[in-house]
């Protein structure tokens, strides 16, 4: 008995001397060695530069990029995540708006390597060379990246975007009822969360932000304007039918590539347009009805795909002259060319009727074309 218990006492004994010696052994490591682990923990550090705009309003010096170096190991995947790291670590005055984090309020839109997007959805990119991180563009800078969104919200509340009615709800008391077709007529326009980025991306915007409604407030004018639950569809859309309100968009669609929420605004801005023209054509005397015709059919930067009763040159000018009927209504309702377009639009219903185009017809086709009212 006494021999076991001498036996597990040495090896006890035996099991502690092993790890003292080991801590003995790293705790006299020589410098060398020590040196020896340096390039492992290097080799864990993954640095990004990122030059970001800066301007100070109490400070007379022009802006300029700052350059700032970060260890993405040490920060999350998103550009949002490196401004954080970056105010809290290096450079708290570094100043910019943020909040959800989620892609739903808009407050962190911005300039990313030269395309618009919220930062908290836009990752780090991978590439070796600096990121450039600028305000959003043609907008008056506040400090840093934030900008002056005042001129952007009164467009949008020019809108009026909320309900209006004329008629009481059919039950008291109760919400308007609304179809499932009707509803999906929304989607698309709903989920615009004001970031701003569509509208910033747009050249019209640039040179006439003060006269020209943008992206983002048409369509949520669209969005209004489609709702079956509104009374006051004629009112929206005789309100935004001026020539810069409406008509500086040419649907180069930089919007519908700029949106972080993957809407189009350019083609709810067309079916403004289109309703534009349908407006003006039953001012011209044009039947309802008849408004169905295919030959009513016009789309801006496509041909519809309809069946005509007219064939070769005859409808392809037809279908030029309405497309530019639809362009130029009422871009030019202030001045004399309202009265040619009016005039056009009786020789195509003459047209219309007809297999052939009319003398008359090509006669103002041939006017129009030499001074420049309507363009082929």
């Amino acid at each position: 008995m006494a021999t076991g218990l001498i036996r597990r006492a040495i090896s006890s004994s035996a099991a502690v001397a092993q790890p003292a010696r080991l801590l003995t052994a790293r705790f006299h490591a020589s410098e060398a060695e020590a040196q020896k682990v340096e390039p492992k923990a290097s080799a864990n550090t993954d640095t990004k530069k990122f030059q970001i705009y800066r301007w100070n309003p109490d400070s007379p010096s022009k802006p300029e990029l700052k350059e700032f170096e970060i260890n993405l190991k040490e920060c999350g995947p998103m550009v949002l995540d490196a401004l954080i790291k970056i105010k809290s670590e290096i450079d708290p005055s570094l100043t910019f708006r943020r909040s959800c984090r989620e892609g739903i309020c808009g407050s962190c839109a911005m300039n990313i390597d030269g395309c618009n997007g919220l930062a908290c959805l836009t990752k780090i990119s991978s590439s070796g060379s600096a990121s450039t991180i600028t305000p959003l563009p043609h907008m008056f800078v506040i400090k840093d990246l934030v900008v002056d969104m005042t001129n952007f919200y009164n467009q949008y509340k020019s809108i009026e975007p909320w309900l209006k009615r004329k008629n009481p709800p059919p039950t008291p008391g109760k919400e308007i009822p609304q179809s499932k077709k009707d509803r999906a007529k929304l989607d698309g326009m709903y989920e615009c969360i004001l970031c701003a980025c569509c509208s910033t991306s747009c050249p019209s915007y640039w040179w006439t932000s003060e006269a020209y409604l943008g992206p983002a407030a048409l369509l949520h004018a669209n969005r209004w304007i489609s709702d079956s639950r509104d009374e006051y569809t004629k009112e929206r859309l005789e309100a935004i039918d001026d020539e810069f309100k409406l008509y500086r968009c040419h649907t180069i669609l930089n919007c519908a590539r700029a949106c972080p929420k993957g809407l189009n605004p350019g083609k709810q801005i067309i079916n403004i347009k289109q309703l534009q023209l349908k407006r003006a054509r039953l001012s011209f005397g044009v039947k309802p009805q008849e408004l169905e015709r295919p030959q009513y059919v016009t789309v801006i930067g496509d041909v519809a795909e309809t069946s005509h009763p007219f064939g070769g040159a005859a409808m392809t000018v037809i279908q030029l002259v309405a497309t530019a009927t639809l362009r130029n209504y009422p871009r030019y309702a202030n001045n004399a060319a309202k009265k040619k377009l009016e005039i056009l639009s009786l020789l195509l219903k003459d047209a219309f009727n007809s297999p052939q185009i009319s003398p008359s017809f090509m006669q103002y086709w041939h006017f129009t074309e030499t001074t420049g009212g309507v363009r082929q």
